[in-house]
């Protein structure tokens, strides 16, 4: 068994044996979603959350070690590695440890106790360093006095004895730890206003809450850590994160004065030198490293759950769509598509701007939704939505051509984008966005793939995060997404299969190019024909590809092909075809799961099996069900104490903003969600859900809205 899985058992609360066997196949190419979901024997049935864990703290614990070589390599090299040095080394458990081993043997720039070395200075170092109550610094320092060695006097002797000292306190393995300690601890963040905030008042106004604001380090909230991060690089705030700095030298001090001697003074002066030159500084950056981190993985955890939501919103299916993206001057740009979302008529109609153009805009929409078949209306809810909305509700349509809002987020990014260019060369951004849209309706998930998650809105300071862990969470949240629902193999976009486990960009071009060439498949196994695509990367991907209306009905369903011969084994046993065991109920409960376990094989899989049988194919997304706003469509339709439907749109850990018709979305501040204290906005609701809120306040100057659900019942 391997150090790491020990370890990561240990820290995972978790079966070592299990770990272990989750990494072997992690390094055997196994996805995530492969190993949840058909690999539940090997793992004890972990879900994607603790494997991706085990994943994490397996890659961290590499970079520990390639760092832990790269250092053993310079010490050898350099002929330093003493054994007490290498079990230092070897013994160091995180890169902090690490590093403050490594930082008096590190090679340095010239610093100024290298330069006092140079000049001879290290043995009145060595002498103030013992504090002994016999010696005199000033005598001492006479005998290390010359002009030649740039040492002129005394003073200048003592000085760069001094700075020999300073650097061996703030390389002193202990004196970090516990200085780190400090800071982390008792670390205070304190803001200020810039001459620059003054100077540009307008641009520095959304810092204002930050221009004299303290607090402990250790209790500020993400979100608030990387405001005043972004306040500061943008040279509006000065900010610090230091604990007290008498208490610090104070404790400094301490350690190493060790009496009232004349060179305990000497030592005195350096150790204050050492905390406000050197290790100060030093402690600050690491903890302002620490406090990023935090706050970054915080901010992504928030993006990722609301990204989630959004992707496994609720899809109205394979419907034929109207699809209107709304504009004023411009006019609403038109689309129709038929149910796999294909474009088959685009224009350009006018609404909302009065007179004959919104009377032939009436005529072109009801002559459409008759001639199209259309079932139903998706409005992308940008500029002069509710007014579209207004238009459309008003055209006396067939109630059964629902009426849907459509967030629109993103839709402009997809439009320009290269995928789009792709599927739409002869048409412009205008009729892309609108398909956009159309196909968000129809399914969020296929379409939401095609934009960069940033792009979407769902996160808090995105742009501020380490984009390398953001983009790594995010398509961790992609995959899982697509892998749960699965893919239907036929009609997905290359750009949906990308995500699907084992492929990735070629092999999904490589099958829409197959079936392109060849037509649709007929089986699972035609996919060994795809170029490239290998016996390992059809593993991983097949049981989540579906294949409706396939000869072999366990094509649609998440059966793996590994498992169909069993499924083949039960049928056989009950007398009867695969095909009815999926219909037949009866027939499914008279199997015996004890019958079919082997050594691969055990009980989570069989029953896994059998509850698809059940459905084959199922998605786990929530039905369809309509939505509509109240009557208000500006700020200046709202009053406080409005009780009004809304949706959430995003989720941050300061609070929820819903969507409430407006074109401007409130905000549900986390002391308002309940009746009941809320620590985690997570905890009470989530991006997509449907809520009723009230209006506390309204600001019409700076387009904001005060909501509360406190005492709002939230049936909707």
């Amino acid at each position: 068994m391997t150090t790491f899985a020990t370890r990561i058992a240990k820290e995972l609360s978790l079966s070592a044996a299990k770990v272990e066997a989750v990494i072997a196949l992690l390094d055997d190419s196994a996805t995530i979603p492969f190993i949840a979901r058909y690999r539940k024997e090997v793992t004890g049935g972990m879900d994607e959350v603790a494997i991706a864990a085990i994943r994490d703290r397996n890659e961290q614990l590499g970079e520990l070690e390639k760092r832990r070589s790269a250092i053993t390599q310079s010490l050898e090299e350099r002929e330093l590695l003493t054994p007490e040095l290498r079990k230092a080394v070897d013994g160091a458990e995180t890169l902090a440890a690490l590093e403050d081993i490594y930082l008096p043997y590190r090679p340095k720039r010239r610093t100024r106790a290298q330069i006092a070395r140079e000049r001879g200075l290290e043995p009145l170092a060595d002498i103030l360093w013992k504090q002994d109550p016999r010696d005199v610094p000033q005598k001492a320092a006479a005998q290390f006095v010359s002009p030649e060695n740039d040492v002129p006097d005394t003073e200048a002797a003592l000085a760069g004895a001094r700075d020999i000292v300073a650097e061996r306190i703030s390389e002193d393995t202990e004196t970090r730890k516990v200085m780190r300690i400090m800071f982390s601890m008792r670390g205070q963040l304190v803001s200020s206003a810039t001459k620059t905030a003054g100077e540009k008042a307008d641009e520095a106004a959304t810092f204002r809450d930050y221009f004299s604001w303290q607090e402990p380090a250790k209790a500020a909230p993400g979100h608030r850590i990387l405001a005043m991060m972004r306040g500061e690089r943008e040279g509006m705030l000065s900010l610090s994160l230091r604990p007290d700095e008498p208490m610090a030298l104070q404790a400094l001090k301490r350690h190493f004065v060790t009496g009232s001697s004349p060179c305990s003074r000497q030592m005195d002066m350096a150790a204050e030198d050492c905390y406000k030159r050197l290790l100060a500084p030093s402690m600050e950056n690491e903890a302002r490293t620490l406090l990023k981190n935090r706050a970054d993985e915080e901010a992504i955890a928030v993006f990722a759950a609301n990204l989630r939501e959004l992707l496994l919103a609720s899809p109205l299916g394979q419907k034929r769509v109207l699809a209107l993206d709304p504009g004023f001057r411009t006019g609403a740009k038109l689309v129709c598509l038929d149910a796999q979302g294909a474009l088959l008529h685009n224009e350009t109609i006018y609404p909302v701007t009065g007179g004959a153009k919104v009377e032939e805009a009436a005529k072109r929409v009801t002559a459409l939704v008759s001639k199209f078949n259309i079932e139903a209306i998706a409005i992308g809810n940008g500029t002069a939505s509710r007014e579209t909305e207004a238009f459309v509700r008003s055209l006396g349509l067939p109630e059964s051509v629902m009426v849907v809002m459509v967030n629109e987020s993103g839709a402009s990014v997809y439009s320009a984008s290269d995928v789009a260019r792709k599927e739409f060369p002869n048409h412009d951004v205008t009729v892309r966005g609108a398909v956009s849209i159309g196909r968000r309706l129809m399914d969020p998930l296929a379409e939401l793939v095609k934009i960069d998650p940033k792009a979407i809105g769902v996160g808090q300071y995105q742009h501020d995060v380490d984009q390398t862990a953001l983009k790594s969470s995010l398509e961790d949240v992609v995959v899982s997404c697509v892998n749960s629902v699965g893919v239907e193999l036929n009609t997905a976009s290359a750009e949906l299969l990308t995500y699907v486990s084992g492929l990735g960009p070629t092999l999904a071009a490589n099958i829409v190019a197959q079936r392109t060439e060849s037509g649709p498949f007929a089986s699972r196994k035609e996919l060994l024909k795809v170029k490239r695509l290998g016996p390992k990367a059809y593993e991983q991907c097949a049981g989540f590809l579906r294949i409706n209306g396939a000869k072999n009905p366990l094509d649609a369903s998440a059966v793996h092909p590994e498992s169909y011969a069993i499924v083949e084994r039960m049928a056989k046993d009950q007398g009867c075809t695969v095909a009815d065991l999926i219909r037949d109920e009866t027939l499914r409960k008279r199997i015996r799961l004890d019958d079919y376990v082997t050594d691969t094989i055990g009980l989570p899989t069989l029953t896994d099996i059998v509850q698809e049988l059940a459905r084959p194919g199922r998605d786990p997304r929530p039905e369809f069900a309509p939505f509509s706003f109240a009557d208000v469509h500006t700020l200046a339709d709202l009053s406080t104490g409005m009780e009004l439907p809304g949706i959430v749109t995003n989720v941050t850990k300061f609070g929820a903003f819903v969507d409430i018709g407006v074109h401007q979305d409130g905000l549900v501040h986390v002391s308002q969600l309940s009746d009941n204290f809320v620590k985690d906005p997570a905890d009470v609701v989530r991006v997509q859900q449907r809520v009723r809120v009230r209006v506390v306040e309204v600001d019409q100057q700076r387009k904001r809205i005060g909501l509360t659900m406190k005492g709002v019942r939230q049936k909707i």
